[in-house]
């Protein structure tokens, strides 16, 4: 089970998951989560996200492990230098009405909560994905 956390996702992070989803708005979209752990001191610790990195837009391609392995290694070794990691992991159905998160989501969340203990999934939701009126 999780650590109780807060998760701040910067401005940058947010609006490249958002354009990611509504760039392919007939397909499941995914990405992975760079940030860092803000204030492990604080109650409840606080994650901050500073970076979204968009994986895949197919409707039936989701990150098989070797090539999410590969993705995690590649973000990580781009990222260590700014001393972010990847923290989390985010999804958006292609029917932006769903509002399950697939198993293979799950699964991809507790493969990078082996890494970091405080991961999140963030499920993209269709009022993000909907048109302004």
């Amino acid at each position: 089970m999780g650590v109780e956390c807060r998760y701040e996702v910067a401005q940058a992070a947010y609006v490249k998951l958002a354009l990611h989803a509504l760039k392919h708005p007939a397909a499941a979209v995914n990405g992975l989560l760079v940030g860092r752990l803000a204030d492990p001191a604080a109650s409840p610790a606080v994650v901050s996200v500073a970076d979204a990195v968009p994986l895949s837009h197919q409707p039936h391609h989701l990150p098989l492990l070797p090539t999410l392995e590969l993705a995690l290694t590649l973000v990580e070794d781009h990222f260590q230098a700014q001393g972010l990691a990847v923290v989390g992991y985010y999804h958006a159905n292609a029917r932006r009405d769903d509002a399950d998160l697939p198993a293979v989501a799950k699964r991809v969340g507790d493969h990078i909560f082996r890494y970091f203990p405080r991961a999140a999934v963030l499920l993209v939701g269709a009022l993000l994905c909907s048109p302004l009126s």
